[in-house]
Parts: structure tokens; sequence; C-alpha cells
């Protein structure tokens, strides 16, 4: 185990966690950010190509083209081109998987938690069944279907899930998608060696991309969790580390992929199970959330009270996490799932487990979920991780951080559950925007990263600059887990808001920034944004509403962002994606967009700035409505 240097550690908005990596025995992403802080000025602005055996190939005022003749445009667009798919493909990994877990479970005749989503797909997708088992393994068939459809076969849920005057923005630029596992392929290979060379076409095929993800690995994922994990209520509840009680044994859960441990849920709270701990020396199982799964997790915690203890923390709070002790396996299934907690794992004992190939960690057993043996790989778990907990717990000291975090955070936002709690409509919330108590709304979304400033820096303070303007924040992604560890999705955090929210948040007893989950919830606020603007009667880009993804990090924050584009949004980032070095690419994503889709891509690192281009922004629209 490496050894850190604890006198370098990066800046953190987390104040009570920063101290406590700092003082760590441990090596962790927050100390090596020192020794990775020279970035290589090709790879920054996107103009270096290793596509093939000539190269690398780099542009230089010197050298304007790759020895195969390709622009900085060519390089620079072929590279973000397929960043976007592979970015896109790991969202449809997902909702294939979840699909599928849900076409079994309905053959099962499983317990189908969320009747009233399944209900509301039926409805949209006009499917009809003797049964509620018939109707769940319809509507997995035809996600399931348009998944696998070739990319020259259009989707057929695109026009029944899309806002009507985007699809029609969507048809007018040829940019309807085939099938989403399909398109994914067409990205991988139009961006390869000698073949598309022309940068505006590969940007449309990013806005495409963008589309698919959207609704399908974003949106759909959501609506099919619903139907088998629960729906999301609104509730309060602990976040940070505080939520870690050592008297049970600990399984810290990681990934995007609910449904691969809903079985394994079910099973920790049964009796003989819960006996099998007691005898152990434990009071049970808990499981503790990490990453977006557990944002997914905490966000349906009304159904998991006797099991899930809270939400600890982002992907780069999870070696924090694990450094108290208390954890005694990782159980993870995808992505935001760190390389360096392998060697914390090994350094603290900590049983490593994977339930998808495509998240195999080194040093972790691989048991790759199958619906069929679901029983078999639960039971396994459970007897490891029971055999873990006697071997290591008698070892290891615990380092507890019992003041992080809080006890009462807002979670349970989603499009249904505030809906219902503003009286079944949206005419709350839109006389409380026409009226001005609240100017705009901010989706502050994505990521979490160790730059723009260090730890969720950026999201921190311009969440906070925000709502200092009035304008109200909603949050989805590992950005939610810093800001609601900061104190910012609980209702005292209303006194840092202006003067008219602050009166809204007291008056119905919110905070100012609320938290609908996971990355896969953007899906969640692309409804809420098109149920008002059905409401009012207008398309999406003429909304008072802004993007923000601050500190982006992954590929799926790519394709996001082409989905809130193609939406014809208005997206901040703090920093730029890989693309600076093709003029022909920042042209069309900065100013050529609001042509296209509506949409604009703003880049600024500073938070002042950031919000009142922002708000300048939510004023104009407002202008442009005359409210």
């Amino acid at each position: 185990m490496t050894e850190c240097n604890k006198s370098v550690t990066c800046k953190s908005a987390d104040k009570v966690l920063e101290s406590f990596i700092a003082n760590l025995p441990l090596e962790t992403s927050h100390h090596r950010v020192e020794s990775q802080k020279l970035k290589c000025g090709f790879g920054l602005q996107g103009v270096c190509c290793r596509l093939c055996a000539n190269g690398p190939c780099r542009i230089t005022p010197n050298s304007q083209r790759g020895i195969c003749g390709a622009s900085s445009d060519v390089i620079v667009v072929r590279n973000f081109l397929r960043a976007v798919a592979a970015g896109s493909g790991c969202y449809i990994h997902v909702v294939e998987n979840v699909a599928r877990n849900l076409k079994n479970t309905a053959l099962a005749k499983g317990e189908l938690k969320g009747l009233a989503t399944l209900n509301r797909l039926c409805d949209l997708f006009s499917i009809t069944g003797v049964d509620n088992f018939e109707r769940a393994a319809k509507v997995a068939d035809v996600v399931l279907s348009d998944i696998y459809k070739p990319d020259f076969e259009k989707m057929i849920l695109v026009q029944k899930l899309a806002y009507a005057p985007r699809f029609q923005v969507w048809q007018k630029l040829g940019i309807l998608p085939g099938g989403a596992k399909s398109e994914v392929f067409k990205g991988v290979v139009k961006s390869s060696t000698n073949l598309n060379s022309d940068p505006v076409d590969m940007l449309l095929d990013c806005l495409r991309l963008g589309v698919s993800t959207g609704l399908y690995g974003l949106l759909l994922t959501n609506l099919l969790n619903d139907i088998l994990l629960g729906e999301p209520k609104i509730r309060s509840a602990p976040v940070g580390l505080r939520v870690i009680d050592p008297q049970y044994i600990n399984i810290m859960i990681t990934g995007h992929q609910h449904t691969m441990f809903a079985h394994l849920q079910q099973r920790l709270v049964h009796p003989d199970v819960i006996q099998m701990a007691n005898a152990a020396g434990a009071k049970g199982f808990r499981l503790v959330g990490c990453t977006c799964v557990g944002q997914d997790l905490q966000l349906r915690g009304v159904h998991y009270t006797g099991l899930f203890e809270g939400h600890a923390g982002n992907n780069y709070a999870s070696e924090a996490i694990l450094a108290t002790g208390a954890i005694d396996v990782v159980l993870s299934e995808f992505n935001c799932t760190l390389p360096g907690i392998e060697s914390i794992c090994d350094s603290l004992s900590i049983k490593q487990i994977c339930l998808d190939s495509v998240a195999k960690k080194a040093n972790a057993e691989l048991k790759e979920f199958v619906f069929g043996e679901k029983e078999r790989i639960s039971n396994e778990i459970i007897s490891e991780a029971i055999e873990t907990y006697k071997i290591r717990r008698q070892k290891i000291v615990l380092n507890l951080l019992k003041d992080h975090g809080n006890d009462n955070t807002l979670t349970g936002v989603s499009e249904v559950s505030l809906k219902e709690f503003l009286g079944g409509n949206w005419n709350a919330l839109i006389d409380l925007i026409t009226t001005g108590q609240i100017k705009g709304v901010a989706a502050v979304v994505g990521c979490s990263n160790l730059t723009a400033g260090g730890y969720d820096v950026l999201t921190v303070e311009l969440t906070k600059e925000l709502i200092a303007k009035d304008i109200l924040v909603l949050t989805a992604g590992c950005s939610s887990g810093g800001i609601e560890n900061c104190g910012l999705m609980t209702p005292q955090a209303a006194e840092l808001a202006g003067s008219k929210l602050k009166s809204v948040c007291q008056k119905l007893g919110i905070p100012p920034v609320l938290n609908f989950g996971p990355c896969l919830a953007i899906g969640r606020l692309e409804t809420v944004a098109v149920e008002l603007a059905k409401t009012l009667n207008i398309d999406l880009p003429q909304l008072p509403l802004v993007l923000s993804a601050p500190q982006w990090l992954e590929e799926q924050a790519l394709a996001d962002g082409a989905f809130g584009l193609a939406l014809g949004l208005p997206l901040h980032l703090g920093l730029p994606p890989f693309v600076t070095g093709s003029k022909v690419a920042v042209k069309v994503l900065t100013e050529d967009m609001k042509q296209l889709t509506g949409g604009q891509v703003i880049i600024n690192s500073d938070a002042k700035e950031s919000a009142n281009i922002l708000e300048n922004i939510i004023l104009e629209k407002r202008k442009a409505l005359n409210i």
C-alpha cells in the first residue's frame, strides 16, 4: 500500500471530508491530483490522433494535418464522436439489462412494485394483456426490440416518448435514431481511420446518439426501475459517512444497475439471514449507498427502510467510505467504481464482488448476474460477507466519521412525487415562476471530479450562487452527492437562498435544491421540463430553464450533454470537452447549435461568472415569454 503525502490533497467543498482524507494513512485519488496536475496540451485540445500506425499524430502550428491529411477539425470531432458513442453505449447497456430483468421477473411472476408506472407505460405504448405480468413482459419486449433494431430502422418508441415539437425538430435535422445499440456501433465505425472526414456530419451523429441515450438509457431506465423496485416517495433521510453503523455487516454498493441486486435486498432482511448475521456477532446486514446506484436506492428508500443505511457519498467519496474500516464488502456492477479502491480493499481486507463483467475489478470475485441463478448468487454473497466480517472485524481498527453529512436531506423527488407534492399538477410551480417568486430553474447535474477548483468545489459554489439569485436548483448524478453532503438539500438551506426563493421554501418546508437521485434521473428532469412546456404550450428552448454539468467527468456525461443539446437547452460546463483544437466544433457547439436545436454550450469555470451567465439566459427567456 502506497503511503500518501498528507500535506498534499486537493481542495474540497466538503471540508469535513477534506480533513478526514488529508489525515488518512492511505493513498486516495485526492492525493494523486497533485502528481497529475501537468496535463498534455494536445490531449486537452483533442488534437492528438492514434487511430493508425502512422501516428500518434499531433496538430501544431507547423504541422496542421496528420500524415493521412486529417485536419484538426476532423481529428477533434472524430475523437469526440467516439467518446459520445462510448458514453451512449454505457447507458444502453444499463437499459438493456433492466429490460431483460423486467421481462424475466414478469415471466417468473415475481414482484412488480410500481404498478402505477407500469400502467403509465402501457397507456403510452398501447399495450394490453390478461394481467400485469403479461403487460410488463410486453413493455420489456418493445423496449428491447427497439434497442436491437439496425441503424437504418428507426426506433418506434421515440415519437411516443419525445415531446412533439422536439420530435419535429429532430425529424427535420435527420437525427431520429435507429436501433440504440446500432447507433453506438455506427458511431465507432464512423470515427475510425480514413472514413468520415466531415466534422459537421459527425456532430449531428452526436446529437442522434444524444436522443437515443436520453430517451432510452435515461428516461426508460428510470421507468423500468420504478416498475421493479418501487416508485420514489419524498422523505427526509440521513446522508454522509454518518450513516455507516459498524454493528452491522456492511455492503457498499457502487454502479448504476440497481435491479442486479434486487433479489439480494430481499434475502438480506429474511429472518434466517439475520439469524446468521447475529451468530457472527452482527445485528444484521446493511447496504451503504455510494455512487449513482446509492442515489437510486436513496430515491426509493421508503421501500427499504429496514436495510438501507443511507447514501454515504459519490464516486470520489468512495475511498473515504472504505477507509472507515466498517465496510466489509464492495458490491459493484457498473462504472463510477474507481480503480483506486482496489488497493484500499486489499489493505483493509474488504471483499470485492462484481455482478457484471464490464465492471470487473482487479482482485475482485466475478459473480456474473444471471436471473435464473439469482438465488445461488445472493446466498453466496451472504455467506462470503459473513465470513469476511468474522475475519476482518477482529483485526481492523475503525476510523468512523460520525459528524459527516446530515440527518435531514430531502430525497425521493421524481417527476411524479414532485407533481403530487404540488397538488397533482404543475400550476403551483408555474405560478411561482410567472410571478417571479422563482426566477427560473437550473438543473445542476452529472458527475463529480477533482478538478474545476477541486472536489465538488465548482458544483457546490455554483449551486449556492444560483439559489441566492432565486433560481430553484434540481440535481441528478454524483453532483447530488456532493451537494447533499454539504447540507444544501436540508430545509435549513433556505437561509442561503434569495429572499423570494427563501420565502417559497419556508412556506413549503423544502430546500432550495431538490435531489432527483442518480445521473439516470436526468431523464426525470426532462419529463418535468416537457410537462412544464406542455402546460405553457411552448417548446423546451423557450422555458426559463438552464442546464449545468459543472464538473462532468466521464464519456457518459458527454452523451448526457448531447441529449441536453438535442432538447434545445443551454448547457454550461465548468471544463471544456476535449474539442477546443477545432474551430468548427467550438463554433457549432457554442453558436450554430442555437439555430439547429435551440441549445448551446457555455464554458466557464468561475462560479459567480457562470451563475451570472445562466441568470441572464433565464431573464432573456422570461422577457420573451412576457413574464
